[in-house]
């Protein structure tokens, strides 16, 4: 039985050689241990090469051929990724051949005639072992998909530059393909992984132009510490450039953050973590390319991180303070009180009041805007009770319900609770859900809204008029109330056609039984419009700007028969 029968994973091996009987040489002396494949010309053996790049451990290449000599073949596979790696034994019987080749990337050379077949294998098998031995290594720290450290030996390798190099000015550049979820979604993940190729060649040829080195962060996103630069167009450019060579569409693009001659004292990622941010910095915007990191963005950070501390301080205080927009309706002669909507806002013992613009956001993306709902719904619930001990009439109070409290477990449990404990009809705690979570149309979603009207709870849509609902919507998804969005009625005084879309809208809720409520009304043309078209009720600074819990309790006090 020959030693390549008895190994457990066969060795492939490509003979390039234009002289047929070199190669009949050659594969005597190997095919005893290795698979043997031949190729006659440079051309063939890259065809080759690229339809076994996979299992090929081996090329034996000739110098001297027609068409292609050797030095094309080493050129071309040292621009070609699939092919980097392959080590290449040179054939030659030149002179100086041998520094030319090993100086392109050959592994190692045998010189012509082959006289010595134990030298032959020798250097082969040692050539492969070294190529697997550099492979497995590379393997752990690369990312198999373009070939980038990953990140824990980039950042390990980072440090250590930084040791050896503390003088050096270098900048951290974060760069994330926008919409890199759409790749997928729309072209598939093989057509996404050309597109990441793409940028990580282009990263690639910025550290061979300018040094430095390049991780692959994560799925769409790649960080690049590179000799710092006063001018990023270049090199933004070039690796956009990339990306929309494959890529046509132009609202597909890539945005980078720099954190520019980084401070050397600080951990490397933390440095890159300022670049992130100048990254995010970006979402949503439809120009600029990229953004360096500065004292405002580091201001912003250090603001930020403070308002995440001080949540939990912040809910145990009562630092959350729950204002009262009200709402008026209009139907009859003249404008009653009927019901508020319940907002927050942040009277933070250092920054002062905090408008919800801020902190909202900042709390949606890590979680904590669920236990500032329930805050708040629970205060909702208590001030509803104290009002109607106090005055005999419980006032209709609207809570804002987010995508994501929707899907908990506990959500009807939670606000049948607050029902029990303060005593509560359910049709006077509403609940306002935004017109983009019923977009979702989850069978979830759908089914949870029709528990909680049923337990006696209305449901609002709210911001109708700012997503990509149909109409149909109305007919279909559990909603009692409409609440049509300030943006959908901002041109009403001037614009007949925006006017006719709301006599529209009102008209089919009117059909359908079913309330209108107009946000964000502050002129006394737009109420007397409304009034004219139908509209059931009525919120915003015409009537009254959003009070605090003193304020909304001294109205409910003067105007308690509106609700009776």
């Amino acid at each position: 039985m020959s030693s390549k029968d008895t190994n457990e994973f066969v060795k492939f091996v490509l003979v390039v050689d234009d002289e047929e009987i070199n190669r009949e040489i050659l594969g005597m002396i190997l095919e005893g241990s290795y698979e043997v494949m031949y190729a006659s010309d440079g051309q063939e053996a890259l065809d080759t090469m690229r339809a076994f790049s996979d299992i090929l451990g081996l090329v034996l290449l000739d110098i001297m051929m027609p068409r292609m000599d050797g030095y094309q073949v080493l050129e071309e596979m040292q621009s070609d990724p699939s092919l980097q790696k392959i080590p290449v034994i040179v054939l030659t019987s030149e002179k100086g051949a041998e520094i030319k080749s090993l100086k392109m990337g050959a592994a190692d050379f045998l010189t012509k005639p082959y006289d010595r077949p134990e030298v032959i294998l020798a250097r082969v098998r040692h050539s492969i072992e070294l190529y697997e031995n550099t492979t497995l290594i590379q393997s752990t720290e690369n990312d198999s998909l373009t070939g980038l450290y990953n990140r824990e030996f980039f950042f390990n390798y980072c440090e250590r530059y930084t040791k050896h190099n503390p003088d050096a000015a270098m900048d951290a550049v974060v760069i994330n393909i926008n919409r890199f979820h759409l790749i997928n979604a729309l072209y598939g993940r093989h057509f996404g992984d050309k597109v990441l190729c793409a940028v990580s060649n282009r990263l690639r040829h910025v550290i061979q132009v300018r040094g430095g080195m390049a991780c692959r962060y994560d799925a769409d996103t790649f960080y690049l510490y590179v000799p710092h630069l006063e001018d990023y167009e270049e090199l933004t450019n070039n690796v956009i450039i990339g990306v929309t060579e494959i890529i046509k569409d132009g609202d597909t693009r890539l945005r980078f953050g720099i954190n520019s001659a980084i401070d050397t004292s600080m951990e490397i990622e933390e440095n890159f973590s300022w670049a992130l941010q100048a990254c995010n910095s970006l979402r949503g915007q439809n120009s600029g390319t990229y953004a360096i990191y500065d004292s405002e963005m580091k201001e912003k950070a250090v603001r930020c991180a403070r308002l995440m501390d001080d949540f939990e301080t912040g809910i145990s205080e009562r630092q959350f303070k729950v204002y009262y927009q009200p709402k008026f309706n209009i139907k009859g002669n003249e404008p009653r009180l009927s019901s508020a909507e319940a907002l927050i806002r942040w009277e933070h013992p250092v920054y002062g009041m905090i408008s919800p613009g801020e902190f909202i956001p900042l709390f949606e993306d890590n979680g904590l805007i669920q236990k500032l709902d329930r805050y708040v719904w629970t205060e909702v619930g208590r001030q509803i009770s104290e009002w109607h001990e106090k005055y005999g009439v419980y006032i209709s109070v609207s809570v804002n319900v987010s995508r994501v409290d929707i899907y908990a477990h506990d959500l009807i449990d939670f606000f049948v609770n607050i029902l029990t404990e303060y005593g509560i009809p359910a049709d006077h705690y509403m609940l306002e859900i935004t017109e983009s979570a019923y977009t979702d149309n989850s069978e979830q979603l759908v089914n949870t809204l029709q528990e909680l009207r049923a337990l006696g709870f209305w449901i609002e849509m709210d911001d109708f008029g700012t997503g990509y609902s149909s109409l149909n919507m109305l007919s279909v998804l559990p909603i009692d109330i409409l609440k049509v969005d300030k943006a959908f009625l901002s041109n009403i005084i001037t614009d007949a056609r925006a006017r006719k879309m709301v006599e529209l809208v009102l008209d089919i809720a009117d059909f359908m039984e079913m309330p209108v409520v107009a946000e964000g009304v502050e002129k006394e043309e737009e109420y007397h419009i409304l009034k004219k078209l139908g509209c059931d009720v009525i919120q915003g600074y015409y009537f009254s700007k959003p009070l605090p819990e003193a304020e909304m309790t001294k109205l409910l006090e003067e105007r308690a028969d509106d609700v009776r």
